[in-house]
């Protein structure tokens, strides 16, 4: 085997060597960043953003769905290249996988049904919806269950707000967009207290993860972000799906 061979071959056992395509995951079932339309087509600010960036890198991108808690490990096994699904960027994914820039700057919020809550202490005893996996789930875990509060997990964010509406739970932590959206869709519904922004779960904002280790399709997702966001497409976008 001569030296380029050799070379390409190191590359690729790390990882480092650009696929021909690029395979993007995502959980289509939280909208407004990733859903699924009435043609069966994935849409979203998610998915026009990757696809934007897949345009500007010059790169063949596909799409796939699946859970949300699924996504991280199927980087590990290297089933897909690229994960772009409103995922937090924390310390404790960023051991697992590697982070782009950050492309969304996010917060979360409680919502229930209007009139029945006053203040967000009246759900210290209760069970709250979130979907599996999410940084919404461990908050709870972490900062509220000790005083009572219940997190009860979900495939999707619309099963929660769906059993929520059925009269099943009292309420759901989400992102604040996702809240948003459901909010403009459905009447009866609050968001009960402030934003939360912590650090640690929401604050340092949404990053696309690509497998550990792959700085050259990290450097073209960077590279891609970048140039969206100095042509305008970045804020045609957000314009789009997030308007004041």
């Amino acid at each position: 085997m001569n030296k380029t061979l050799l070379a390409v071959a190191l590359l690729a056992s790390t990882g480092l060597v650009q696929a021909e395509e690029v395979k993007f995951v995502t959980n289509a079932a939280y909208a407004p960043f990733e859903f699924v339309d009435e043609n069966n087509e994935m849409q979203g600010f998610d998915i026009d953003l990757a696809k934007a960036i897949c345009e500007v890198q010059k790169l063949d991108c596909s799409f796939h769905n699946q859970a949300f808690d699924s996504l991280i490990p199927s980087l590990k096994f290297r089933r897909y290249n690229a994960a772009i699904a409103a995922m937090d960027i924390t310390p404790e994914r960023a051991k697992q996988v590697d982070f782009s820039d950050i492309y969304y700057v996010n917060s979360a919020v409680f919502v229930t049904p209007i009139d029945k809550f006053t203040e967000l202490d009246q759900l210290q005893k209760d069970t709250v919806g979130v979907q599996n996996g999410t940084s919404h789930q461990k908050y709870i875990q972490d900062k509220l269950e000790a005083n009572g509060m219940t997190a009860r997990p979900y495939q999707s964010v619309q099963d929660a707000l769906l059993d929520m509406s059925n009269g099943r739970i009292n309420a759901v932590f989400a992102d604040t967009a996702v809240v948003g959206d459901w909010l403009a869709k459905n009447e009866g519904y609050a968001v009960l207290g402030e934003r939360i922004t912590d650090d640690d779960y929401f604050g340092t904002g949404f990053g696309i993860a690509v497998t550990k280790g792959n700085q050259v399709l990290l450097e073209q997702i960077n590279q891609g972000l970048s140039q969206l966001k100095e042509n305008g497409t970045y804020d045609k976008l957000y314009q789009q799906y997030f308007p004041k």
